[in-house]
């Protein structure tokens, strides 16, 4: 195999960088049991609410993903004490300073928003630099500025930068235009450290957001209505620290039981929330596959002949988003015509291409992707995009004849704990090479 090599020139000599790549031999039957990680979408919100208390936090069942890794750096740059050790780490934020963080790691990751109404709610000011992640598509943080704004605080956009600042934050009736979970998420965080009662309105009801109140509550803030479409938060400035173990991760989960159904295998995925996924297992049924939930784990069992489903994804309890991406794969392999329909963001089909690369027949008509079955994937070189288009071009390589060979996989190492080691285990072909 020929290696690529990027040569960046610097001022003083030639880097030579270092890629990794991702090999997968298609045609295995996966079949055994998986562990499902702690949520990498509390994770990420849970680490910045930390820092609203006096004293240590202890968040356990945290995911070894780069996007932790992150925050925590983050973090100790802004003078926390952090300790990671088997899933747990440890958050002081007694020596916490505030201090701007236009550049650098924030852009690296898209729930560095979150670090906004953290470090609003406990320092009545934040500066911060608008957040990375994942392309996909125009995700406007209009709904968070509003409810900054309704709290008390001014907001200007500064070179790329967020400057919040208040007086003081005083409690207030605020009423999303749009569900989003981001800012459901950052007006909590905010209002935690708020004088008196904020009332959002038209909250999001992601199990995430419920996590997130968990350690809230347990800190001192008291939160209602987690679940419902309005959220009550009663504000303190004495919030303590405590211990808190984050929910399991549902879109890992549901990724674990699209592979089993993709590749006709046998996969029991344990430490779940059955309730969490009861849109996957309602789709992967009328596609055809056999699921059966228990107290704490679902079983998954693949087989040859798939009907045609149509997916719209929704806020939750709809179907996410994060897992259309993964499922698309399967509806290659339906026999007759599928469509998705993605109602959440603009630009969630650019996995499309690289499917495309591999055999199936699919097209793209604005937020619709229409798909004609069944394909015989092949392997090929393809490149992931975003997060979850990775979690999809592995789906489809499970899946696939011949050796299939993924690039940019920096983009899966931000959510999913030990993919190969896992994989290997319930028996797939899959390997790494790292390229100069």
């Amino acid at each position: 195999m020929r290696s690529e090599i990027i040569l960046l020139l610097t001022s003083s000599r030639l880097e030579v960088i270092r890629l990794e790549k991702l090999m997968i031999r298609g045609g295995e039957q996966l079949s055994g049991h998986v562990t499902i990680s702690g949520a990498k979408n509390s994770a990420v919100a849970l680490i910045p609410a930390a820092i609203l208390a006096n004293s240590a936090v202890y968040l356990e069942n945290l995911p070894d993903i780069k996007d932790v890794h992150l925050l925590a750096e983050i973090l100790e740059e802004l003078g926390a004490k952090i300790e990671l050790s088997n899933g747990t780490m440890l958050i002081d934020p007694a020596e916490m300073r505030p201090k701007h963080l236009p550049n650098g790691k924030v852009k690296e990751l898209r729930a560095s928003y979150y670090l906004m109404g953290a470090l609003l709610g406990k320092f009545g000011e934040a500066y911060v630099g608008l957040p990375g992640g994942c392309n996909l598509g125009s995700r406007p943080v209009d709904q968070h500025i509003k409810g900054f704004e309704g709290l008390g605080a001014t907001v200007k956009n500064e070179s790329g930068a967020l400057h919040l600042q208040a007086d003081k934050l005083v409690g207030n009736r605020i009423f999303l235009d749009v569900v989003s979970v981001g800012a459901t998420i950052n007006i909590m965080l905010a209002a935690a450290g708020a004088k008196g009662q904020t009332i959002i309105e038209n909250a999001a009801k992601e199990p995430e957001i419920i996590d997130v109140a968990t350690l809230l509550n347990s800190m001192g803030v008291k939160i209602t209505g987690v679940g419902t479409d309005i959220i009550k938060i009663q504000g303190s400035d004495q919030l303590t620290g405590c211990r808190h173990s984050i929910i399991p991760d549902r879109i890992e989960a549901g990724t674990y039981m699209i592979f089993a159904a993709a590749t006709n295998g046998d996969i029991t995925v344990d430490n779940v929330i059955p309730k969490h996924l009861e849109s996957i297992t309602a789709k992967l049924t009328e596609l055809g596959a056999l699921v059966t939930e228990m107290d704490d784990s679902i079983r998954v069992i693949g087989q040859s002949y798939y009907k045609p489903v149509d997916i719209k994804t929704h806020t939750y309890p709809g179907f996410p988003t994060d897992l259309q991406q993964p499922f698309s794969v399967l509806l290659t392999h339906a026999e007759g015509t599928s469509m998705i329909t993605e109602n959440i963001f603009s630009s969630r089909f650019r996995h499309v291409d690289e499917l495309r690369r591999m055999g199936a027949n699919i097209r793209v008509e604005g937020r619709n992707a229409i798909f004609e079955g069944p394909a015989s994937l092949q392997g090929a070189s393809v490149k992931m995009t975003d997060l979850r288009a990775g979690a999809a071009l592995v789906t489809a390589a499970l899946s696939a004849e011949g050796i299939s060979q993924i690039s940019e996989i920096h983009h899966i190492d931000r959510g999913y704990e030990n993919l190969e080691k896992k994989l290997v285990k319930l028996g797939a072909k899959v390997w790494r090479v790292f390229e100069e």
